[in-house]
């Protein structure tokens, strides 16, 4: 048997290539290294996208500088959507699960 394909190996085999800067961002925030044990590979680039996203409104996300950031993390949940269409029987499920996780950090934190 075969070892599943790790996310980052995933990731290089897409055919369409993002702009090397955007790539550099995508690649820094993607889960690397051995994928996590009865995770899919579309929740792990879920939970690296909101991962990303928390660090981004944290920093701040009013800036142009920003803007690259913002884009990384839309480029790796499009990912995790391009993975979860290998279980189209769990695509809606995850969708709303994704959104719902992804809304929530827009929520006024509670200190």
């Amino acid at each position: 048997m075969t070892a599943p394909e790790s996310v980052t190996d995933w990731l290089a085999s897409r055919d369409l290539v993002p702009p090397r800067e955007l790539a550099l961002r995508i690649a820094a925030i993607a889960p690397r290294g051995a994928d996590r044990t009865n995770v899919s590979r579309a929740d792990e680039l879920v939970d690296a996208g909101e991962a990303a996203m928390r660090t981004v409104l944290r920093d701040g996300c009013l800036t142009r500088s920003s803007a690259l950031d913002l884009l990384a993390v839309d480029a790796i949940v499009t990912y995790a959507f391009e993975a979860a269409a290998d279980d189209p029987d769990q695509l809606e499920e995850r969708a709303a699960e994704a959104l719902a996780r992804i809304a929530a950090l827009a929520a006024p934190s509670e200190a």
